[in-house]
């Protein structure tokens, strides 16, 4: 019972956090296509997240691509691992949730 509570406790904590990476994602593709990678190097040197380790944004960009806000458009090979990875383009429902429902509320 103690185990459930604690997890239960840690979940309540991460929703806003994940809700404010989604945000932060959704922004960096608003400037074109890019890896997940690409994504956490942005976001790093925009001093959002600690390192530029792709286990921040790809996570997310599984969620996002679920919720069809993000999709995969195609494949290129990484620049920083010379690996084939997934290109990510925001939806037009990507584009809505985050800025048009904004939009919405300040009105």
């Amino acid at each position: 019972m103690i185990t459930y509570e604690t997890r239960e406790e840690s979940f309540k904590i991460l929703q806003p956090k994940r809700k404010i990476r989604y945000e932060e994602i959704l922004d960096r593709l608003m400037t074109g296509t890019k890896t997940a990678k690409e994504i956490a190097v942005e976001l790093f040197e925009l001093e959002i997240i600690p390192s530029t380790e792709r286990n921040y944004t790809a996570p997310r960009l599984t969620e996002l691509e679920k919720k069809g806000l993000v999709k995969v458009i195609d494949k290129k090979k990484c620049q920083y691992t010379g690996k084939t990875v997934a290109l990510y383009e925001i939806t037009a429902k990507g584009i809505e949730e985050r800025y048009m429902k904004h939009i919405a509320k300040i009105y």
